[in-house]
């Protein structure tokens, strides 16, 4: 099968340029000025349209198994790549817990089955199946996840022996969640007495705020250069975090520091973090609730010029849906997390025009910085030889948010009611057009990432 794009603006490897691509048997085969004379099977004129490497969100939470009345691999999948994510990894936090190779092994198989994304899932660490964590396999899978802060069921790893072990002899990086989990059991406590029902608008923030990440992130720091642990530090939410980050460098498929030396701790902001603020909380309440919480104005700020100062290093989501009924619940009883793995890159497009971040930096850093940071195969860049995940970007379009366009199946989204000025028009997975214009063509399911480690 052979495609042939013709006329589009490629961004990639932070320049902008017209080109052609032409895709072979899920690859990309040439890239060039002038390829309208090569015979091909569909042929695209992309004239007026960016043309993207396919975006990798490397932390999502799609809920399957066990929790698949919010969620599951197949609906969300589809969610992402109607919105431009062509790969993601996701998170162990289901139900049973992905504590074992055994139930990784399984959420692999219903991926194979049913998602429309390429995939890889993180395997989890608790404070009692040291064995099977050191069991994961580097190639075949994209790290291991450590909750320094609550989550569901038994995920919380809080003793220090457990975490020197891991920290000391992981076979892969380890990615975290830093929040200091006694800090926010004694603020929940006291603020609970306080307020009763009756909380102020912004108490998530004022809760879950800055010394319970900066606390619980500057020891995950200490552990990984005590250990020379490769530790990746998920959704920064606080500026006071910036400062634990290095300066960072993209060369040669690598994230670099200043010293030329491979960076040893790098970190991720997400799309929410940047977008929304405390003030948020007055209109949208407990659909913004997520942990770690959206804080006050500054903390966005400086988390956004961490990503222009390369200190943070990829940007990603935490697609972490709940069904609308739970949302409504009371703020104590609310769950912490929002859907937004279908908006991710139309929010990065919208921060571009109003001149927040250039096109080309936001870009980087949702597709390129992600495959250096994991080390993936193959995949994160438009190079010929590599897999064929592209997407398709009217940065002039509109994207209107509304329930009736939403495919995760939460069935909302707290950009409901916002248009955003840029639409994805068409969604390769490793060659697939699995999206074209509000169509999916769902007969080739996305593939397993793989890792040169």
């Amino acid at each position: 099968m052979k495609t042939l794009i013709v006329n589009a603006l490629v961004v990639n490897e932070n320049k902008i340029q017209q080109s052609d691509v032409l895709i072979v048997d899920g690859h990309i085969s040439k890239i060039g000025g002038d390829l309208q004379h090569i015979a091909a099977d569909r042929i695209i004129d992309a004239k007026g349209l960016h043309l993207i490497p396919g975006i990798i969100d490397d932390q999502v939470h799609f809920r399957e198994p066990g929790l698949t009345h919010k969620a599951n691999i197949y609906t969300e999948s589809k969610a992402a790549v109607a919105g431009g994510v062509t790969s993601f990894m996701e998170m162990p936090n289901t139900v049973p817990n992905t504590l074992t190779q055994s139930l990784l092994a399984d959420k692999y198989q219903i991926a194979g089955e049913t998602s429309l994304a390429n995939y890889s899932f993180f395997m989890g660490a608790s404070n009692d199946n040291y064995d099977e964590v050191m069991r994961t396999n580097p190639k075949e899978v994209c790290g291991i996840k450590i909750f320094m802060g609550s989550s569901t069921g038994n995920m919380l790893v809080d003793a220090p022996d457990v975490l020197n072990k891991i920290f000391a002899n992981a076979p892969c990086i380890i990615a975290t969640h830093c929040e200091d989990e006694p800090t926010g059991k004694r603020r929940m406590e006291y603020y609970k007495e306080k307020y009763g029902e009756n909380v102020p608008y912004n108490i998530h923030a004022i809760i879950r705020n800055e010394e319970a990440c900066l606390t619980s992130s500057t020891f995950a720091v200490s552990l990984a250069h005590k250990h020379n642990t490769r530790l990746h530090i998920l959704h920064i939410s606080t500026g006071e975090e910036v400062g634990l980050f290095e300066v960072g460098e993209r060369k040669n498929g690598q994230i670099l520091t200043r010293n030329n030396t491979p960076k040893l701790i790098t970190s991720e902001a997400c799309v929410h973090h940047l977008w929304f603020d405390a003030e948020d909380y007055r209109t949208l309440g407990n659909d913004i609730k997520c942990n770690p919480a959206i804080k006050a104005p500054h903390h966005k700020a400086a988390i956004l010029q961490a990503l222009l100062d390369d200190r943070i290093d990829v940007i990603a989501t935490d697609h972490a849906p709940h069904t609308i009924e739970e949302k409504a619940q009371p703020y104590w009883q609310s769950p912490s997390g929002l859907p937004l793995v279908q908006h991710s890159l139309n929010v990065m497009i919208e921060m571009s025009k109003q001149g927040k971040i250039p096109l080309e930096r936001a870009i980087e850093k949702m597709t390129h910085a992600v495959a250096d940071c994991f080390q993936i195969k193959d995949r994160g860049y438009i190079r010929e030889g590599y897999h064929a995940d592209l997407v398709l970007v009217d940065i002039n379009g509109e994207t209107v948010v509304e329930k009736s366009n939403i495919y995760s199946k939460c069935g909302w989204s707290p950009f409901e009611g916002t248009t955003f000025g840029s639409r994805v028009t068409h969604t390769f997975v490793s060659g697939h057009l699995v999206y074209e214009k509000g169509s999916f063509d769902e007969s080739v399911k996305g593939q397993r990432l793989l890792f040169n480690r």
